[in-house]
């Protein structure tokens, strides 16, 4: 892809976020969707490009009365945001389209308007894991995580460290669904899940949804929002069967699609102000630290429990709260991007000073897929 060529000049999330048992999900697209339009200073008539996750991009197109010259309906999993961004920039610098919003949305909690959840019967999961009890998040999480802990000796301390920070951090964002400090202890004596998983291990559920809009870095600068840039993009997959990730102790997708944002952008680790890596359980972080190459294998937890990525760390890491704190409503990979890009436009409830550059990095699938993005609050 044409490097740093692209900006983000629209991002908003739903009015409401938490329960929303009013409100269908089409509808929470939507409001995503105009929020974003107004942030941008834009309508309906100015978008010619669009992209979705889980929903059909066909009917939020529709639903907003948009006419697009591009479309992407990219679904694997929680990260498909992040493709979505390095799709669109590879769509503007081709010439497909000017303008792309990225709507996602999900009545994760609530369920109005919501598709049905299950496993097809006929996919790889449904024939060869589903039989055998792993059927959802937490009973295919708990795979690679157990291996992990064995490995490196990796507590349970360590992994429930990962959940009290960033509740220090959603302690800061008046929006964050939990927002009472906890210790370890806490998240040790809450409700086992599936081993080692107790609930405060676990992500939120919950109703909600954000956009983003993209255009070319050179017209960016007529928005009335500071213009935040793209500077480097990532995306792989590994497998969508958990039983079968080369390593139990690292996601392939991650190492690949990070190394590709990196070189892309043309940093180094100590470039990095502010990181967001995907937390639906509270293990991701640390995979996240060192896939993508901040901590060397099976030095994450200690780097976490030393407190390098809580408030006043040397690199602030999931500064919303976080999908344990923050707000999760099935993908979460759109509001870590949200996150990046408030940081970036130095407006974010825990700001952090001076920030230039903010990676987000996300997982779709429990480690089937992977997507990086690097921002910049300067021009290239």
């Amino acid at each position: 892809m044409k490097q740093k060529s692209v900006a983000v000049v629209g991002a908003a999330e739903t009015t409401e976020m938490g329960k929303i048992p009013n409100t269908s999900q089409l509808m929470l697209h939507a409001d995503a969707a105009l929020n974003a339009m107004r942030d941008a200073g834009l309508t309906a008539k100015d978008i010619d490009g669009i992209a979705t996750a889980g929903d059909s991009p066909v009917e939020i197109a529709q639903y907003l009365g948009i006419t697009p010259t591009w479309v992407d309906g990219t679904s694997v999993g929680g990260c498909s945001f992040m493709l979505h961004v390095r799709h669109a920039a590879a769509a503007i610098n081709e010439g497909l389209c000017s303008t792309v919003l990225i709507t996602h949305a999900e009545s994760g909690r609530s369920r109005v308007g919501a598709r049905r959840m299950g496993r097809d019967p006929a996919s790889q999961m449904g024939q060869f894991e589903v039989p055998y009890g792993i059927t959802n998040p937490p009973t295919m999480f708990t795979i690679p995580a157990l291996r992990y802990m064995k490995t490196y000796g990796v507590t349970e301390e360590d992994v429930a460290t990962v959940a009290v920070i960033q509740r220090e951090w959603a302690a800061k964002n008046p929006r964050a669904s939990f927002r009472d400090l906890i210790t370890v202890d806490d998240v040790l004596n809450s409700k086992m899940i599936a081993w080692p998983f107790r609930l405060l291990m676990c992500c939120l559920v919950t109703d909600g949804g954000g956009a983003l809009i993209l255009t070319s870095a050179e017209r960016a600068k007529d928005f009335p929002q500071k213009p935040v840039y793209i500077l480097g993009t990532g995306e792989s997959c590994e497998t969508p069967m958990i039983s079968q990730m080369e390593d139990f102790t690292t996601s392939k997708a991650f190492r690949v699609s990070g190394r590709k944002a990196f070189a892309e952008a043309g940093i180094t680790h100590k470039d990095v102000d502010h990181l967001m890596i995907y937390d639906a359980f509270a293990h991701l972080p640390i995979y996240g630290l060192e896939d993508l190459g901040f901590c060397e294998r099976g030095e994450g937890a200690a780097f976490i429990r030393e407190r390098n990525t809580a408030p006043g760390g040397k690199l602030p890491l999931n500064t919303n709260g976080g999908g344990l704190s923050y707000m999760h409503s099935g993908m979460y990979g759109m509001y870590a991007l949200q996150e990046s890009v408030r940081q970036m436009r130095g407006i974010a409830p825990a700001q952090v000073p001076g920030a230039k550059i903010s990676i987000a990095h996300g997982v779709g699938g429990m480690f089937a897929s992977s997507g990086t993005i690097v921002f910049s609050n300067e021009a290239p």
